[in-house]
């Protein structure tokens, strides 16, 4: 499947993320087929060329057609890109299988971590296809505001798949001079960078809500990293991934960067403002809420020290105090920078690379 066999892309989810790949993809010439659950957004785009709800003050060109019909989106389509919400993504694929009639490659532009199976995208996606259809699928991540990937602001991202020949051929399809892909195999690393960052964004929403100071800030972004490596290894990730664009890139980014909504959040909760009223104030979804939730059980799972995504679950689900976790993280018994399963880590990067 070489780009220019490309007729038809299917984008299922127009929240801002899939808007913008919608638009960027519809900018190299291929038709595009945006499905929206919101029949307000499909009117929008078809009357307007804009999406109001989610990403306004951005033409869309005439080549993406918005729908509501799943079979209409899907019919003889190409390529399917799915950036619905992650706790959707289950109750989506439900509804997309009838309309799969043979394997065609699925990229999954999804952040997040099921709550209650604790399984990542693509393991979602899979338990709904024959095992067959595997080596089809790819996951996209990395630091990428939808509104700057929009503005043709520079960007790079990862696209990981377990196929080397269709990463590559896919990874011309999503590129241009201001959005630049690199590939990679590591679909478990990929995915866990894109998810666990969220839950550190918030924690540094908190930290910059609590005016806490810069150093801080630097302190929960590092540490922060170091959580997510440990629940990558055990977890069967390649630990450099956590070095790349999915892992430490896409973290400063939502951590720093006044356009996360993860941050915001943590923002928000250091100013006294109830989870109940920072649901209710947005139509977009702040991933990290559930992957807190789900952050603690994979590392109970795994038995893995996470008190940075603890601190932020108990917020978040228990009501505790954001002063309190701050206190109680700094307060913690005194040990060394690098444990054992980091300094392991970072011994096969040093034999690697002499390698």
């Amino acid at each position: 499947m070489a780009p220019s066999s490309l007729r038809v892309i299917s984008v299922i989810g127009a929240g801002a993320w899939g808007t913008a790949l919608a638009h960027l993809l519809a900018t190299k010439g291929f038709n595009i087929r945006l499905w929206a659950y919101e029949p307000e957004v499909v009117t929008s785009i078809q009357r307007q060329r804009e999406n109001t709800w989610y990403l306004p003050d951005v033409v869309l060109p005439n080549s993406i057609q918005a729908m509501n019909s799943l079979s209409d989106c899907l019919h003889e389509t190409d390529l399917l890109v799915l950036a619905v919400p992650s706790h959707t993504m289950a109750n989506m694929m439900t509804q997309i299988r009838p309309f799969l009639k043979k394997p065609l490659p699925i990229t999954i532009a999804t952040k997040g971590i099921e709550e209650g199976t604790l399984q990542l995208m693509s393991q979602v996606v899979e338990s709904h296809l024959p095992d067959t259809w595997r080596t089809w699928l790819t996951v996209l991540s990395g630091p990428s505001f939808a509104a700057e990937v929009c503005r043709w602001k520079p960007t790079t991202v990862l696209l990981a798949g377990r196929d080397s020949n269709l990463v590559n051929r896919l990874q011309q399809v999503f590129l241009t001079p201001q959005f630049r892909v690199y590939a990679g195999r590591d679909m478990i690393g990929a995915q866990l960078g894109g998810a666990l960052k969220n839950v550190m964004a918030i924690a540094a929403g908190i930290v910059d809500g609590l005016e806490l100071g810069a150093n801080a800030r630097a302190a929960l972004i590092t540490r922060g990293l170091t959580e997510m490596i440990r629940l990558g290894r055990a977890m069967g990730a390649d630990t450099s991934t956590f070095y790349g664009l999915s892992g430490l890139g896409d973290l400063v980014l939502t951590s720093t960067g006044k356009l996360s909504r993860n941050y915001q959040v943590g923002i928000q909760l250091a100013k006294g403002t109830d989870m109940a009223t920072l649901r209710s104030s947005t139509r977009t979804v702040a991933e990290g809420i559930t992957t807190s939730h789900a952050a603690m059980a994979l590392a109970k799972q795994h038995h893995i020290d996470m008190p940075i995504a603890e601190g932020v679950f108990q917020v978040v689900f228990e009501g505790k105090n954001p002063r309190h976790i701050v206190s109680d993280l700094m307060s913690r018994t005194a040990k060394g920078e690098v444990d054992s399963l980091f300094s392991s880590s970072l011994a096969a990067l040093e034999s690697k690379g002499r390698s």
